[in-house]
């Protein structure tokens, strides 16, 4: 079964916010191989999540990977993600969908956060001096 990623972020009325999750979809497919890989905006940009859904199925997927970029499984996460995503899927029957866990509490996310410690660190002695 041919599977399809969609990354799926809040979405933000700022541009430079929302290309973050382009820069994620394009590092997920190069580094790590996958070779559908398309991002969505929940809300407030596009693609939407069912312009998103379209493209996964259009590069022939026949199972939908969403992960939700979110830190929690908060009420866009646990429910208005979901039923975009079966609104999504109801116009491709045959199409199969899964949805991730948010990123939540992982030991990769404590190592980010000391890596931006570090680097805040080294900020502030370069501008002090």
């Amino acid at each position: 079964m041919k599977q399809a990623l969609l990354i799926v972020d809040h979405g933000s009325r700022r541009k430079e916010s929302n290309l973050l999750v382009q820069e994620i979809a394009r590092m997920m497919q190069q580094r790590f191989g996958l070779s559908i890989v398309h991002y969505a905006h929940m809300e407030l940009g596009e693609p939407t999540i069912q312009q998103g859904f379209d493209a996964c199925v259009a590069d022939g997927a026949e199972e939908v990977i969403v992960h939700p970029h979110f830190l929690g499984p908060g009420l866009h996460v646990t429910t208005n993600i979901p039923h975009l995503v079966k609104e999504a899927a109801n116009r491709h029957p045959g199409v199969v969908f899964r949805i991730t866990k948010p990123l939540g509490v992982h030991p990769k996310l404590g190592e980010v956060i000391l890596e931006r410690i570090a680097q805040a660190v080294d900020d502030a002695s370069s501008s002090a001096g």
